[in-house]
């Protein structure tokens, strides 16, 4: 069987304006997914349908384990932005790299972020606090 990426062979990273989002913690889980939709339409005189497809954007999804106070100032620069209290150009991107078996490095670029609930979730005592982060975006690409 041939040697495939590992989680542990992936790093993502959040950048805005102020840099590289230290503040993140230790990353659990992530997810980029290139949204798509297939789109059918059935026509009179036609013996099947006709399919076109298009693209919708990019959505992030992380989970995170916190590690330092700070991810606060990022959550309020968020929020900022969002209630039009920060310039629109604060931007946030995302970028995962792949270190692949065979040495390539892929890498995923998403630009421009725009955010959805961040639950912070304690689930008991012996569990470490996590914050769920959605964004999506309507640009992606490997580079």
């Amino acid at each position: 069987m041939g040697q495939r990426v590992k989680g542990q062979e992936v790093e993502l990273q959040i950048v805005s304006a102020a840099g590289r989002e230290e503040s993140l913690g230790d990353v659990v889980s992530a997810t980029i997914e290139f949204q798509l939709d297939i789109l059918t339409q059935g026509l009179l005189n036609e013996t099947s349908d006709r399919r076109d497809d298009i693209f919708r954007g990019v959505r992030l999804e992380m989970e995170v384990q916190l590690e330092r106070g700070d991810f606060t100032d990022l959550v309020n620069r968020i929020k900022d932005r969002a209630q039009r209290r920060a310039p629109a150009s604060d931007q946030f991107d995302a970028l995962m790299t792949l270190e692949m078996p065979n040495g390539d490095r892929p890498r995923i670029s998403v630009e421009n972020l725009f955010f959805g609930s961040i639950p912070i979730a304690v689930g008991g005592r012996d569990e470490y606090v996590t914050v769920r982060i959605e964004a999506e975006s309507n640009e992606g690409r490997f580079i």
